[in-house]
């Protein structure tokens, strides 16, 4: 995964499609770190850059936890840092500038109700955004498919204590992002189903992956992610992230070959029946549109993203596409307005 080819990005640039429309990012990364940085500084520049960004939510990439203490603590590093880019990007973007809104930090499940006190810790570092957390299961036996940087194992969120920690999260007033591959999201319809009274949020659009013995039967896949698909949006307290779709490293869209990076244009033309399908199967007012920047840049930049996603959702109703960029993102992580 390259998500610093600025050279080969650099060869598109796209002017926003509708730059007045306001714009909530639920889902971005923070880091600074030997493989590069990404902090207030190019957040700002990206959300102010073309479209109308008006806040945003982090969601935990493994960035800056302490190296000491409890093993279980030391994720509250994260949300520190975090907390502190957000003051900074508060003092440099001034009263009218984008904010970061929300975090959502990582803290182990399958710690069951003594999470608590991780949760605790997290709210206390994270200056009134802690939101949630996103413990990432991503795994698939083949090889070829990457795993999660977490490195849970693949059947984890099936655990007794997994699920007894998601529903802390809910009785406590959290959300829980989960971030896997098609292939695990029954066990989403049975993580949702006992935890009802927490706010699931299903980051970019299920997984559905296009590598290994996913890139050899492209159709097989693809009807398999949409039957799990529509078994999901059968939990009410499911919500969906539309996006990753930068993401040749998973989704094998062939984007990161080309001798120039994709248009708008020619992501919409991969995109759009995906898209569409997930709009309507879960319905605008449980689906947000995200950048999950910077790990899209590996294809596309940041002014081509989002018109790709305003592409997509022309065809929706005002009231829709104001869910859609912004009003279910506000809902779902308790943003001010």
């Amino acid at each position: 995964m390259e998500m610093y080819r600025f050279d080969w990005l650099d060869q598109l640039t796209e002017t926003a499609l509708d730059p007045q429309r306001p714009i909530v990012d639920p889902h971005h990364h923070l880091w600074d770190n030997r493989g590069g940085t990404y902090q207030s500084a190019e957040l700002l520049a990206d959300t102010t850059g073309s479209h109308n960004v008006i806040t945003t939510v982090f969601v935990e990439c493994r960035s800056k936890y302490v190296k000491d203490g409890p093993e279980s603590m030391q994720p509250v590093g994260e949300t520190r840092y975090v907390a502190a880019q957000a003051a900074e990007l508060d003092a440099i973007a001034g009263d009218g500038g984008p904010k970061i809104g929300a975090i959502v930090s990582f803290a182990d499940m399958a710690l069951g109700d003594a999470v608590e006190e991780v949760l605790n810790a997290h709210e206390e570092a994270g200056g009134g955004k802690f939101r949630g957390i996103r413990h990432a299961v991503a795994n698939d036996p083949h090889p070829d498919v990457p795993g999660n940087h977490v490195r849970a194992t693949d059947d984890i969120m099936q655990s007794p204590s997994f699920h007894a920690g998601v529903a802390k999260l809910g009785d406590m007033g959290f959300s829980f992002d989960s971030w896997m591959y098609h292939p695990q999201l029954p066990q989403l319809v049975e993580l949702a189903r006992a935890a009802p009274q927490t706010s699931i949020i299903l980051d970019h659009m299920g997984g559905p992956l296009g590598h290994g013995p996913y890139a050899d039967d492209r159709e097989g896949a693809m009807a398999q992610w949409r039957a799990n698909m529509v078994e999901v949006a059968t939990c009410p307290n499911v919500t969906l992230k539309v996006g990753g779709i930068g993401m040749d490293n998973y989704y094998n869209t062939g984007f990161g070959s080309l001798p120039a990076p994709p248009s708008s244009d020619e992501i919409v033309s991969y995109w759009e029946d995906r898209v569409h399908f997930c709009i309507e199967t879960f319905g605008p007012d449980r689906c947000m549109f995200e950048s999950n920047f910077p790990v899209d840049r590996q294809t596309m930049t940041y002014p081509t993203l989002w018109n790709a996603l305003q592409k997509m959702g022309a065809r929706y109703t005002d009231a829709e596409q104001d869910d859609l960029f912004v009003n279910t993102a506000t809902r779902t992580y308790h943003l001010s307005p």
